[in-house]
């Protein structure tokens, strides 16, 4: 077969997975796991083979009309280039390993069929995303990918934090899609095409007339998609989904698709540098916003969901100085180790039994009960926070190289005040990533919470993966010598600059971490309330939807409660408060936005119910009462009848007789 023929099936095998999975989920239960994996672990074979035929070499292009529109046609069309290639390869290696966890990790959840084909639906949607040559292609893939996020984060609808939390991922990404929507038409008529090359040669030869609004209205959809400031709120709130949805989401798709639509079409955002300013503040808030906010975090979810949209945030920061290498290379990297931290996640919140998801307050020196996720989660850990020679620190420090080439005027491929807003927030947020990364893997494995119940050992199906993650998240940084080819020939060879300040940042946050939790830990005194009961043999998933549904505070009366061993709360000081409450940006948003809507529809109710429906009630009233008049008029007796005659009778002769004499 052809390259381009595999390139089709790369899409098309999860898809038919997920109709096969939903239409025998019920009839043939017995075909249920292996239709969840074989089409995506298919499809990962296929991805792999057109990485290697494509080589990091031109792009293989192909097209075919889908149906005349009378203008701006709609084409199915392929446009893989070496991005699209890794990325595509990345998709299949974590659905893949989220697909082979789940089988254990759900194994006795009744709803495990259609879990799994949404599943596969969402990687069919991204790996659409990826290879997609048309605008208006990509776009079905990005909305279905919205609709799937819908129902996997509220995949326990039976509690109202996962029914609340879906909802918000579903509108606040839709606020976000409408000026997309918007930005993609005003783009396909200034080009006359949706397909992208098209549209890049046309921002080449300067025809986009409005670079400035388009720029700013697509970013405003990938500010919805990749969690960025403002539009990030949605992401934290939809841990209450499986946590194999949580790596899913997380490491190679929905978040990661905004990213890769900006690093697609770069020279677009590139035509105005107002939007690459724009691009860089957006990210720099992000960067360090999340930062603070998962150092205050005490969910363990929570705290990976922060540093996710924290390195999103160095993703962005990478395609404000117009390099998309880096970004890229960070994604790649950055979904290794973070599909690998929401996995070992999942191990320890089967392994600690705490009664809010997995409270790190309450979990007790892990390390000796989990051990894979111990030293799996400490090698992800250690790359997430950028320490040499894991995979974080290379992919980290080509994004901070490239901020500090555009501020020091070395390259002109975006603003210089980009490039200073991208180096400094950059270094203040490595600081911060390593805070929160050394406070987690302390809280984690040496805290001294409650004694949890033992759930027996984990399935093999969720170890090894972990194990298999691991391998990337430790060596990938590592071939930053043989990518080149595949990113438009930029080099990613760390600068010696950058590095030092990086590596020497992250060490210092992390030893300032140490610290203060040794501190704490000396004085701090806890009174934990009785871990959660659990049945020993219950299955992850089950252990994680209690978890959800359950209210009970940590502390018996949490106002007298000590403040557990926590250094987030000593280093973060007064500022702990807002940080864990995320700035209080949904307060924020529900004064500006949810208030104001609700006190129209309150108005509007009223018009219509005391106003409108009065009228339509008076209208009605009349020909009603006038009725009733009537109907009382006819008694059926006919002497009444005679005597009202003989009486209108004499009216009239009178009447007549006034008349005459007054004429």
């Amino acid at each position: 077969m052809t390259t381009t023929t595999l390139a089709v099936l790369v899409p098309l095998l999860p898809f038919l997975g997920a109709v096969a999975g939903l239409l025998l989920g019920r009839t043939a239960p017995g075909f249920v796991r292996p239709l969840a994996v074989l089409p995506v672990l298919a499809s990962l074979a296929l991805a792999v083979t057109v990485a290697v035929d494509q080589g990091g070499g031109l792009a293989i292009n192909s097209h075919t009309e889908l149906t005349p529109t009378g203008s701006v046609p709609i084409e199915l069309g392929l446009h893989i280039d070496g991005f699209a290639a890794l990325v595509a390869v990345l998709v299949g290696v974590v659905a893949t390993c989220v697909q082979i966890y789940s089988t254990g990790y759900l194994r006795d959840d009744p709803r495990y069929p259609s879990y799994a084909a949404l599943v596969s639906l969402f990687t069919s949607a991204m790996l659409l995303v990826v290879y997609s040559g048309d605008l208006m292609v990509l776009l079905v893939g990005w909305e279905i990918m919205g609709i799937c996020s819908y129902f996997l984060v509220g995949h326990y609808w039976e509690t109202p934090e996962a029914r609340a939390a879906s909802l918000k991922a579903f509108l606040v990404t839709k606020l976000g899609d409408v000026p997309f929507l918007i930005g993609l038409f005003a783009l396909a008529t200034d080009a006359g095409s949706f397909r992208i090359t098209t549209v890049l040669g046309t921002v080449a030869s300067g025809g986009l007339h409005h670079p400035t609004v388009v720029a700013l209205l697509l970013l405003a959809g990938v500010a919805g998609k990749s969690a960025l400031f403002p539009l990030h709120t949605w992401l934290p709130d939809a841990m209450a989904g499986p946590t194999p949805v949580s790596a899913l989401i997380h490491a190679a798709t929905m978040v990661a698709a905004g990213i890769y639509f900006v690093a697609r079409l770069l020279p677009v955002f590139q035509a105005s540098a107002a939007a690459m300013i724009v691009l860089a503040v957006m990210a720099g808030v992000t960067m360090v916003g999340s930062g603070l906010a998962a150092l205050a975090q005490d969910d363990i979810k929570r705290v990976l969901a922060y540093s996710t949209i924290g390195q999103l945030g160095y993703m962005a920061g990478a395609l404000a100085v117009g390099d998309r290498g880096a970004a890229v290379f960070h994604l790649l990297a950055h979904g290794a180790f973070k599909a690998l931290l929401f996995l070992a996640a999942g191990v320890i919140i089967h392994a600690s039994g705490t009664n809010s998801l997995a409270a790190m307050s309450r979990m007790k020196d892990l390390r000796l009960r989990v051990p894979d996720a111990f030293w799996t989660m400490t090698v992800a850990l250690l790359a997430l926070a950028a320490i040499p020679p894991f995979s974080g620190f290379f992919s980290k420090e080509a994004v901070l190289g490239a901020a500090e080439h555009v501020a020091t005027g070395h390259t002109e491929q975006a603003p210089g005040a980009s490039g200073w807003i991208v180096l400094i927030t950059g270094l203040v947020t490595a600081v911060l990533t390593a805070a929160y990364a050394t406070r987690l893997w302390l809280l984690a494995f040496r805290g001294h919470g409650a004694e949890a119940p033992d759930h027996g050992s984990q399935p093999v199906t969720m170890t090894a993966v972990l194990w298999v993650l691991a391998i990337p998240s430790l060596v990938f940084g590592l071939a930053f010598g043989l990518l080149p080819d595949w990113f438009d020939g930029r080099d990613l060879t760390p600068v010696l600059t950058t590095s030092v300040l990086g590596t020497g940042l992250a060490l210092v946050g992390g030893i300032v971490t140490y610290g203060a939790w040794r501190h704490t830990t000396a004085l701090a005194t806890r009174v934990p309330l009785g871990a959660v009961a659990a049945h020993p043999d219950a299955d992850a998933g089950h252990v994680e939807a209690e978890a959800i549904a359950s209210h009970e505070p940590v502390y018996g009366d949490v106002a007298k409660a000590p403040d557990p061993a926590d250094p987030g709360r000593l280093l973060l000081g007064p500022l702990h408060r807002h940080a864990a409450a995320g700035f209080h940006l949904d307060t924020v948003y529900s004064v500006l936005f949810v208030r104001p809507v609700q006190a129209g529809a309150t108005l509007v109710r009223f018009l219509d119910r005391e106003v409108v429906d009065t009228y339509v009630r008076g209208a009605g009233a009349l020909p009603r009462w006038l009725g009733t008049a009537v109907r009382r008029a006819q008694t059926g007796n006919v002497q009444t009848y005679v005597s009202a005659l003989l009486a209108g009778t004499v009216v009239l002769v009178v009447a007549a007789l006034l008349v005459a004499t007054g004429a």
